[in-house]
Parts: C-alpha cells; sequence; structure tokens
C-alpha cells in the first residue's frame, strides 16, 4: 500500500486535485475547512470527520492537513465558527425590515428552532458536544469565544429592544434571553430526538409561546 507521508495531492471524490501554488496555503486551509462541512452535512454526525476522511473529501493527503490544523478538533473549532457565524446571519436576516420589536423577536427565534431542525448536525455541532476549551466561569470570554457570543447577543438585544419598547417587563433581558435560549435549545433537541411525540404542539406555536412567557411580553 502506498504511503501517505508526502504532501501531493491525493485523488478526491469524484476526481482529482491540483496542488496550491507557492502563497495559497489560505486557499487549502478553506478547503479543508469546506470538506469537513461537505462531510458532515452528508454524513449527519461528527464522528464521520476524521484526518483521513477529510483530506479525502478535500483531495488530499492526510499529512497536507497537519500545515494547517493540529487535529481533528482543530477542523471541528473551525467549522464550529463558521455554523455559529452561519446561524448569527440566519436570525439576524429572517428579522430584518420588522419594525415591531416584538415580532421581530418572534422572527428571530422561530428562524433558530428551524435552524435546528432543518441542519441538525451542524445544530449538534454547536450545542450538542463537549468542548474542548469551554469558557471558564468569571474569567471572561476568549477572543475565540467573544466572536461565537456575537450569535447570542442577537436574543439579548432582540429582547432589550421588547422592553425599551414598553413591549416586555423583564428587568434582566441577558438573563432571561439565556433563559428563552435554554427553554428553546429544549424544544428544538426533543424534537430532533422524540420526533412525533403526540404532546408537542407545532414547533412556531411552541416557540412563540416561549417567547411570550419567558420573555415577559406585553400586548
Amino acid at each position: 500500500m502506498k504511503s501517505e507521508s508526502t504532501d501531493s495531492a491525493a485523488p478526491a471524490r469524484g476526481g482529482g486535485r491540483t496542488r496550491n501554488r507557492r502563497g495559497e496555503g489560505a486557499l487549502l486551509r478553506d478547503e479543508i475547512v469546506a470538506a469537513a462541512e461537505r462531510l458532515l452535512e452528508r454524513e449527519g454526525d461528527e464522528e464521520a470527520l476524521s484526518l483521513r476522511s477529510v483530506a479525502r473529501e478535500a483531495g488530499i493527503s492526510a499529512p497536507s492537513i497537519y500545515t494547517h490544523f493540529a487535529d481533528r478538533e482543530a477542523i471541528l473549532d473551525a467549522v464550529l465558527d463558521i455554523a455559529f457565524e452561519r446561524l448569527r446571519r440566519v436570525v439576524t436576516e429572517s428579522s430584518a425590515g420588522i419594525a415591531d420589536p416584538v415580532e421581530r423577536l418572534h422572527a428571530g427565534c422561530r428562524a433558530y428552532a428551524r435552524f435546528g431542525i432543518e441542519e441538525p448536525a451542524r445544530y449538534r455541532v454547536l450545542f450538542g458536544r463537549r468542548r474542548a476549551d469551554p469558557p471558564v466561569p468569571g474569567a471572561g470570554l476568549s477572543a475565540v469565544w467573544q466572536r461565537r457570543h456575537e450569535a447570542f447577543m442577537t436574543l439579548v438585544e432582540g429582547l432589550d429592544g421588547c422592553v425599551k419598547a414598553g413591549r416586555s417587563g423583564s428587568t434582566n433581558p441577558y438573563a432571561d434571553a439565556t433563559t428563552l435560549w435554554t427553554s428553546l435549545h429544549g424544544a428544538v433537541t426533543m424534537r430532533q430526538f422524540v420526533p412525533g411525540f403526540p404532546g408537542f404542539p407545532p414547533l412556531e406555536r411552541a416557540v412563540a409561546d416561549l417567547v411570550d412567557r419567558i420573555g415577559l411580553i406585553r400586548p
């Protein structure tokens, strides 16, 4: 069997790959992350991601990955960053242009729930795995987690907008948004693992009820 110890390109799924020219390392890094995302979407489980499977998907030799990523966890972290940014965009774009703050908050929360249901593999990578570098209570957020925190802040800002408009009785939008997020996560996760449970109301109705109750929404 031929060794994978060289840096030459390996056969790609569905064709070959041209080796990057000098100075195109950033391009190769992006290709590795994109390959990991494709695997995750196709297989639906992060266990399908290994250095060899990602290299095969990207059409490179496995040792080539080490120039850009120390290990599998580093690749998953890169995928995680992209998924957090994608979630943030999904939420903000869904509520863009809605003048009423309560309707805006509802729209953002519905978008969050749909993201979890429609993209279960990405959602599990975001919220269903033990972190190698979780935030440490009282120590503040690292630069990496500060970026990821921006996705959550869209929910805080949405609830705060309701408070400022006199439409919410919340006295601590950050704390109440945390409780709302936890509850939304539960609604999404339960529907992933116990689909069809007769006690579940339609997802949009469940989201609306959680927003109104936990966000202390006023007419």
